[in-house]
């Protein structure tokens, strides 16, 4: 990626009241992570934005820890470096493990994973490579997890998926506080 971010986060000083409106409580806090400070240059798409993040991130029905394993795939298959660091500290939190973390790279051949994990995995991929998650892996896949839950994995991974091209496409730089993930994917077995 290159040193310069094409649409620079907006700075602080430059929030009026409709930037400060999209971001909500976020506007008032002392560091603003560069992803919201650049969506802050079109306040009116960030705004409404909002509440489709709000409910993949806060009211989905898969898992936390299995929502953040395909978010970090995605943004490996997109070599969006800032998705992955963003989500690398997320990920540990809702209990991925930094050894998964630097797995998911590998992708879903790794023989370590749980089957669920596998079949996540699988799902990420085929989704990223073919438009559509193949027959096998849906059939798995309803072995654990109900028509809500396979509706709000897709719609996951397809949201990570825009939002990879989104922040690869303006050069959004990774946050100084997000230095410490597994990166680049080639270096940890990417396929």
């Amino acid at each position: 990626m290159s040193s310069d971010p094409r649409i620079p986060p907006l700075a602080k000083e430059d929030f009026d009241d409709e930037v400060r409106r999209a971001l909500g409580p976020r506007a008032d806090a002392e560091q603003i992570d560069n992803v919201f400070a650049t969506f802050a240059q079109h306040p009116d798409l960030f705004r409404r934005y909002s509440p489709w993040g709000g409910h993949i991130l806060g009211k989905s029905t898969i898992g936390a820890r299995e929502r953040e394993l395909v978010i970090l795939r995605i943004g490996s298959l997109n070599r969006a470096e800032y998705e992955f660091a963003q989500h690398c500290e997320i990920g540990v939190i809702e209990g991925v493990t930094r050894e998964e973390v630097a797995r998911v790279h590998a992708g879903p051949s790794d023989p370590a994973w749980s089957e669920l994990d596998r079949l996540l995995l699988d799902a990420t991929d085929e989704l990223f490579a073919d438009g559509r998650v193949g027959e096998a892996t849906w059939s798995g896949l309803t072995n654990h997890y109900d028509q809500r839950q396979l509706m709000d994995l897709v719609f996951t991974i397809g949201n990570y998926n825009m939002i990879s091209w989104a922040l690869n496409s303006f050069g959004v730089q990774v946050d100084d506080r997000l230095d410490q993930h597994p990166w680049p994917p080639e270096a940890f077995g990417a396929t």
